[in-house]
């Protein structure tokens, strides 16, 4: 069963059993969340979303992703300022795809 889930204003496409990252999400390791904001599930779509529908995940880790380097410019005043950044993330496993009509 395949669905089409939003977290964060970003869209994934998940199926049962499979595990995504996600933006960093409020909860311990081994809880279950339950998301309501569904899209599609096979052919089923929403508008916006499918009412009375939900997909359970248990959050596997927390972690942060790999360190990018931003340098900031500024030609003609003489400016230069160099920063990094490391994105929060959570990984989710898929537990349960629920349709209600």
């Amino acid at each position: 069963m395949l669905a089409i889930i939003e977290i964060g204003k970003i869209q994934y496409k998940i199926s049962e059993n499979s595990e995504i990252y996600v933006e960093k999400v409020t909860g311990k390791p081994h809880d279950l969340i339950k998301i309501d904001k569904v899209l599609m599930i096979d052919k089923k779509i929403g508008h916006p979303y499918l009412k009375n529908s939900y997909v359970e995940c248990e959050i596997l880790k927390h972690g942060k992703k790999e360190k990018i380097t931003v340098i900031h410019h500024i030609s003609q005043k003489h400016h230069t300022r160099k920063y990094g950044h490391r994105q929060a993330y959570t990984k989710l496993l898929v537990k349960k795809i629920n349709l209600n009509d």
